[in-house]
């Protein structure tokens, strides 16, 4: 039996405890995700933190870089992710001969990815040049992006690799191996950042180095794990590989690219908004950096327990349950909401000492304040949007929410946000505070959306193929 899908709960049992039964089991599910997206987001701060103590040019240069090659990695991050619950709905229906030939469809997917993306961080030339970097920089920023780039498959190898362990209810072991990373990456950033061991010091591009290092030993020690360990012996990585499949590759696409979509969307669209930010000065962006930071840790909750919920769903749907399916997708709005109201009540009523926590500058405390307390209702919609899609991700149902997301974001969320920010339009111009107001209409017209379809729609989708 896996280590976290428990026993289904009788459907004769009363409502509250077989709830209580779902929100247990979506616990034992997220919390190791929760750790596990911790880690990674460390990285990004390990490397901003050492890479700041080399040069104001290395952290730049840095910066600049993860926020090219993020977006990308976003994008194949969720293509592969449509992996999980495609194989946790082959798990809950008992259908194991389905797993290996799916994980290695993914496998080839993340190859083919890995050849993409290695090319498109390579050749960021023309990018570089339109930001009117110095050249200092733009160097630096080139040899992050190719030191980074041959780690790229590592990355994505696990990424795949994510699908089967995820997929089976075993969301500690990339937690274990997410925290091994994370664990790797430090003291190789401050050798080849600094120089130290006899390795020459290379400043910020020595960071892109220590992600590859740290990620091709993290998925070298994966693969060894997943051919020895006891869990997995059923399921022969190398033994039982199959050829690339059309139909197979093909189901993944179906899923997946609607799912890497959205993500890039929304990634792409905070990008936008700091550009659009930038001529209000440094203060306001500064404001806006350390609001947006504050939300995406506390985002980082309901994330976890949306994926947990896409695992169960699509594991209670493969193993013919969808009424509790049912149950725990809308129960689990319950759930967000109550976290939601908590994070709310903590922006709301500690704005000032989480500004503190951040700058001492009182000018960017005032803004960053100021933005908080929209950023409160900002996180109630975020929060019932992420849920509401996660179900539906668990019901194989992509394609619509993407277009709901692009619909929100960019048809009513950013053009709002915009004439909010610069104009009269609607009321006099609010500043950065309007693109906070936008932002939280257009994730309340996805939350509304979302929410309406998987209440009409998700049980009657497909369970597995």
């Amino acid at each position: 039996m896996d280590e976290t899908h428990q026993p289904l709960p009788a459907s004769r049992q009363p409502l509250i405890p077989r709830t209580l039964t779902e929100w247990r089991t979506l616990g034992l599910l997220g919390g190791p995700i929760l750790i596990a997206q911790v880690a990674q987001m460390a990285n990004g701060v390990i490397d901003t933190v050492m890479a700041g103590h080399a040069s104001a040019e290395d952290l730049a240069a840095v910066g600049i870089g993860s926020s090219i090659w993020m977006p990308i990695f976003l994008f194949f991050m969720g293509l592969l992710g449509a992996l999980q619950p495609i194989i946790s709905g082959y798990n809950g229906a008992r259908t194991f001969d389905k797993i290996m030939p799916a994980t290695w469809q993914g496998l080839y997917l993340a190859a083919a990815g890995s050849v993409i993306m290695i090319l498109l961080l390579r050749h960021v030339h023309p990018l570089l040049e339109l930001l009117n970097l110095d050249d200092n920089t733009a160097r630096i920023s080139q040899g992050y992006l190719d030191a980074f780039s041959w780690g790229v498959p590592a990355l994505l190898l696990m990424t795949a690799l994510r699908g089967l362990t995820d997929g089976l209810g075993h969301t500690r072991v990339i937690m274990a191996f997410s925290v091994l990373s994370t664990l790797i990456n430090l003291p190789l950033n401050y050798i080849f950042i600094f120089g130290k061991l006899g390795v020459p010091a290379m400043g910020g591009i020595g960071c892109g180095w220590a992600t590859t290092l740290s990620n091709g030993l993290a998925a070298i020690a994966l693969l060894v794990y997943l051919n020895r360990s006891e869990a997995y012996r059923r399921f022969h990585l190398l033994a039982d590989r199959v050829r690339p499949n059309l139909a197979g590759l093909a189901y993944i696409l179906r899923l997946g690219v609607p799912i890497g979509f959205t993500i890039f969307v929304e990634a792409s669209m905070f990008s936008v908004i700091a550009l659009f930010l930038a001529p209000l000065g440094p203060v306001v962006v500064a404001g806006h950096q350390i609001a947006l930071n504050v939300v995406s840790l506390l985002f980082m909750l309901p994330l976890s327990i949306g994926m947990a919920l896409t695992l169960r769903v699509s594991f209670l749907i493969g193993a013919g349950a969808p009424d509790t399916a049912r149950l725990i997708s809308r129960s689990t709005l319950i759930l967000a909401g109550l976290i939601a109201l908590m994070f709310a009540s903590l922006l709301w009523g500690f704005s000032e000492q989480i500004a503190a926590l951040y700058t001492r500058d009182v000018d960017v405390q005032a803004v960053t304040v100021r933005l908080l307390a929209f950023a409160a209702l900002f996180q109630i919609a975020d929060v019932i949007q992420v849920t509401c899609i996660s179900a539906l991700r668990g019901y194989k149902d992509t394609r619509v929410p993407m277009f709901i997301m692009l619909f929100s974001f960019w048809g009513i969320g950013l053009p709002l946000g915009y004439a909010l920010t610069f104009t009269d339009l609607i009321r006099p111009a609010m500043g950065a505070a309007g693109f906070w107001v936008g932002l939280t209409f257009g994730l309340m017209s996805a939350g509304i959306l979302l929410g309406w379809r998987l209440i009409r729609f998700a049980p009657q989708s497909p369970s597995h193929r």
